[in-house]
Formats: C-alpha cells, sequence, structure tokens
C-alpha cells in the first residue's frame, strides 16, 4: 500500500486528548507520510503550530472557520497573519460559510471569509474552503475576491456536479474523505467520478466523518485506506494508483 497523505485534519481536537502522542508517533509505521492539521479558530490555529513544530511530518493552516468568526478583530488577525507565515504552515485556512449552524451572524462571516482569502494572496499561500449549505454565497465571494488566480480546495465538498466543474474550471480542487463510503452517498460518487483524479485531496476531517466500517467511531488518518478503495472503486483504478495520485496532488497543492 502506499503512503497517505491526510490533507485536512484537527488533531488539536479534544477527542485526542487521551492518546495524541502515541498515536501521531505511530502513523509513519501504520502507512500514513504526511498530515496537515487544520486551524478553525485562533486557539486551534496556535495548537496547530504546536503540533508542526513537534512532529516532521505534520504541516499547518492557520485559519478562523466561519462558526468563530466573531473572535476576530484586528488585533488578533495580526496574530493570525504572523501564524500563517510561520514555517510549516502550508496554508490559509479553514475558511468560508456556514450556513447550516448559523451560529455567526452572516455578514461577519463573509467579512472575515473576504479578510482571510485577502490574507491568502498577500502571503501567497493556498486556501482551505469551508462551504455548508451556501453555495452560491461562497462562490461569489471567491469570484469577487479573485479566486480564480489563486489555488483553493474545496473541503468536504457537499455539493453537487454543476458546482464542482465550476470550481474545477476555476482550476481548484476537491477535498473527499469518509462521506464517500455512506450509503447514502449517490451525490457525492457522481462528484467522485466526474472529477479528475490529478483534482481530488484525500481527507480525514478527523475526528469526525469516519468512513464505513467505522461511522460513527472516532477518525484518524490510517482510515483513509478505506476512502481510498472506496474512491478507486468509482474511478475503476486500484487503491494504490488512488494513494499515489492523492499523495502528489496534496504536494503540489500544499508547495511541499
Amino acid at each position: 500500500m502506499k503512503a497517505i497523505f491526510d490533507s485536512h485534519a484537527h488533531y488539536d481536537d479534544e477527542a485526542f486528548d487521551s492518546d495524541r502522542e502515541s498515536l501521531l508517533s505511530s502513523m509513519e509505521e501504520k502507512g500514513v507520510g504526511r498530515i496537515v492539521n487544520v486551524g478553525a479558530s485562533l486557539s486551534t490555529t496556535k495548537q496547530t503550530l504546536e503540533l508542526t513544530q513537534k512532529y516532521p511530518f505534520v504541516y499547518g493552516a492557520a485559519g478562523v472557520h466561519p462558526d468563530e468568526t466573531g473572535e476576530l478583530n484586528e488585533e488578533n488577525f495580526r496574530w493570525l497573519e504572523w501564524a500563517a507565515g510561520q514555517e510549516k504552515m502550508v496554508a490559509v485556512g479553514e475558511i468560508g460559510l456556514d450556513y447550516y449552524w448559523d451560529n455567526t451572524p452572516r455578514e461577519v462571516q463573509k467579512q472575515w471569509f473576504r479578510r482571510q482569502l485577502e490574507l491568502a494572496w498577500k502571503l501567497d499561500k493556498p486556501v482551505i474552503i469551508h462551504s455548508r449549505e451556501a453555495a452560491k454565497d461562497t462562490l461569489d465571494i471567491i469570484r469577487e475576491e479573485g479566486g480564480r488566480d489563486h489555488v483553493m480546495v474545496i473541503h468536504c465538498f457537499s455539493y453537487g456536479v454543476e458546482l464542482a466543474r465550476e470550481y474545477l474550471d476555476m482550476g481548484h480542487y476537491l477535498g473527499i474523505g469518509g462521506v464517500l463510503t455512506f450509503k447514502n452517498a449517490k451525490k457525492l460518487k457522481e462528484v467522485a467520478d466526474f472529477a479528475p483524479l490529478d483534482r481530488i485531496l484525500l481527507e480525514t476531517d478527523c475526528p469526525y466523518l469516519a468512513p464505513v466500517p467505522f461511522r460513527g467511531k472516532r477518525n484518524d488518518s490510517t482510515k483513509l485506506s478505506h476512502v481510498a478503495e472506496e474512491l478507486a472503486a468509482v474511478k475503476g483504478v486500484d487503491a494504490d494508483r488512488v494513494l499515489e495520485v492523492t499523495w502528489e496532488n496534496a504536494c503540489r497543492f500544499y508547495r511541499i
């Protein structure tokens, strides 16, 4: 089996408090070669920075998830810019819009989405986009902010083929994880079939979205082999080929 590149993980999450060190220390022997740990708030971005310094194979992204944008102000945004510029911090994210939870006023989400996009352009970093039940506004803001000229991944892609085509035509990537293995994932399977393999990033979003047969349990990077097998079945190739191409994709996207 080829090495796994988990392009989107949250090992800062409290779900890993009991065994984080032993779990991460065992990744290499279990076939996981690289992980990008993704910030979703100021505190998790700080924890992400610490993980990148501790583990040679862990890289990071600095960003504030739309649900957490209420915590941003000019002072801590300057800190976020500093964090995003640190060694091994390879992207800005996850940033975007979330109208499912609607925890933060939509205008606040939009304001800081735009500001974090501008930060990514300033630092010349790729972007990890979070978009949930906010398809039109997400796409509109990306277009208005010049997103066609910069590289992004639409994390945990949850829309249909039509929107996938829009993003792929702009030169962006789609993040696909455990949901692909779910029985009700017909729409995502259609997207996975449609998208070129060289524009897909494999991701766990762990500890969330564990694939079948672990659905409902804590997810981790080793379980991406099940997603690779499902994607291989959709694409009509073998799982090693999926892991090889998605490894190359993630290295190219994150410029590692």
